[in-house]
């Protein structure tokens, strides 16, 4: 028999070597797993950059206690968890810091979250003494083993200094520009608007880069987050006395009263496409669109990145003046497009998988900003 000598000084079988050879797993130190919030987008992702989804098992007990079971070995590897933010929020948290956690825990080399809509991302002021819940969230995230994020258009851009690890925020304005170059008819007679003045900056950038004019709607027929009244009045206020005290005092801020709602630039004859980086609650678009359609816009489009739609927007955007919503597939919203035909849907899974793989290959991620300026 042929023998061959092994590095211990022995021999054994060539048999014996080649068998061993051929059963040697096929092995990847990339693993993409996800938990329930958004399937499909991380099969799209999984496909784009040719790997299987790590087989990770993600439920509830009868007790509503969250289970993670990982199929696969993840010792060593590099882990992407692909979740999102949906209107079960507080389980997407709690789903993605236990995998998290559980591949932590497994010796996994490096845990990257993949989490297209950062959830909470609208509660990062403080008021009310209340808190900075988006703070509270990103140490939640980095405690339970994330040593990097990925996610797309975050609501204020600093709250990429919450996190003690490196955050990659990525943009959807290119797919969107692209979508208004392609499919929307005689987009050159088109302005951008802004719903409010403080979404302004985003409708400028729009602009500038197709050319366009700017209209900004203002007042408002609530208020908006950024002038709810702080509420931090403590010690609690005395009961006015008789006197008057003319010498000295802080002065009190006076009430803001909005003007009836307005708008500022000529949209007569012109198609209005509003931007936005989310759309949850509509009747302030549809209010808008109302003003937009009295000022003589004869179309009216809503672009937006994240599209949660809650509660019955489908039902308020079927019957208002908007004649197409258009949103990214960051959050899946499959339900409320089959209730409202003026939804429509863009891709941007391959700028997701394209990040992924160059974070994995330690390549530059300039190429992903590239022209974007702080306004964007």
């Amino acid at each position: 028999m042929l023998l061959n000598r092994n590095k211990f000084g022995g021999f054994r079988p060539a048999k014996i070597l080649k068998q061993e050879k051929m059963d040697a797993p096929i092995t990847s130190d990339i693993v993409i797993i996800n938990g329930n919030s958004h399937p499909d987008l991380a099969n799209l992702i999984a496909s784009r950059l040719g790997v299987k989804n790590g087989g990770c098992s993600v439920y509830h007990k009868t007790n509503r206690e969250t289970m993670v079971e990982i199929g696969d070995s993840v010792r060593g590897k590099d882990i992407y968890i692909i979740q999102t933010g949906t209107k079960d929020v507080n389980n997407n948290i709690m789903e993605l810091l236990i995998m998290a956690y559980a591949c932590k825990t497994s010796s996994a080399k490096s845990i990257v979250g993949v989490i297209p809509y950062l959830p909470y991302s609208k509660q990062c002021k403080m008021r009310k003494r209340g808190c900075i819940v988006s703070k509270l969230l990103a140490r939640m995230m980095c405690t339970s083993g994330l040593t990097h994020i990925i996610t797309m258009d975050l609501h204020q851009k600093e709250i990429q200094g919450f996190f003690d690890c490196p955050v990659d925020n990525l943009r959807a304005s290119p797919f969107l520009l692209q979508y208004i170059q392609e499919s929307i008819p005689d987009y050159r007679n088109s302005v951008i608007v802004a719903r409010n003045p403080g979404s302004a900056k985003k409708a400028t950038s729009y602009a500038e880069r197709l050319r366009l004019g700017i209209a900004v709607i203002h007042g408002e027929q609530k208020e908006s987050e950024t002038d709810e009244v702080d509420g931090r009045n403590s010690p609690p206020t005395l009961p006015k006395s008789r006197t008057m005290d003319v010498s000295g005092g802080v002065p009190v801020h006076p009430a803001k009263e909005k003007p009836p709602i307005n708008v500022v630039g000529d949209v007569g004859g012109r198609i209005a496409i509003m931007v936005d980086d989310l759309i949850d609650d509509v009747q302030s678009f549809v209010a808008a669109a109302e003003v937009l359609k009295e000022r003589g816009a004869y179309k009216i489009y809503v672009m937006a990145t994240h599209g949660l739609l809650s509660q019955d927007a489908p039902r308020l955007i079927e019957d208002s003046a908007i004649d197409e919503v258009v949103v990214t597939n960051t959050v899946p919203h499959e339900i409320q497009k089959m209730q409202c035909h003026k939804i429509k849907t863009v891709d941007i899974s391959v700028l997701m998988s394209e990040a992924i793989r160059r974070i994995h290959n330690k390549e530059s991620m300039s190429y992903l900003f590239k022209n974007v300026t702080l306004e964007d």
